[in-house]
């Protein structure tokens, strides 16, 4: 499950790759226009400008803007970064795997269906870019109508 802290960086990023190459932003303005907590924001920030996603200048003309280009930056790598493995038990992660010690996992069908989740969701993460999830924001109302029809 993704949690607030994923989703926060997430909707950060988004903000951030919606702005014209090369201008910053403030923290306070992503805060404020995302709904985010200027505190808790503070912190992501950092974890994604040591990760190599965002850069800052600090000082009255300083803020954050992306290291490099939205359509480089792939979803399922900031929210490893920002949440660690995306699959939802220990033995199906590939990146932070660690074996169950009350189960055979070769039988266990729990594991196998985990194992199928995992791939499901690295499928959809790694495939889907910043400026993808940027450009859909105004996609998402027809697309549920299609869906709906």
């Amino acid at each position: 499950m993704l949690t607030r802290k994923g989703k926060y960086g997430l909707k950060a990023l988004v903000y951030l790759a919606k702005l014209p190459v090369g201008d910053l932003a403030f923290v306070n303005e992503i805060a404020s226009d995302q709904n985010i907590p200027k505190k808790f924001l503070d912190a992501i920030l950092s974890e994604l400008r040591n990760a190599g996603f965002v850069q800052s200048r600090k000082g009255k003309d300083g803020g954050y803007r992306l290291a490099r280009p939205a359509t480089e930056i792939k979803v399922g790598h900031v929210v490893r970064v920002l949440d660690g493995p995306l699959a939802p038990i220990p033995c199906a992660s590939r990146t932070q795997y660690q074996p169950c010690d009350d189960c055979d996992e070769a039988t266990c069908q729990v594991r196998h269906i985990m194992l199928d989740v995992r791939q499901a969701i690295a499928e959809v993460l790694d495939k889907r870019s910043l400026a993808e999830m940027r450009d859909a924001a105004n996609d998402d109302l027809p697309q549920a109508l299609q869906i709906l029809a």
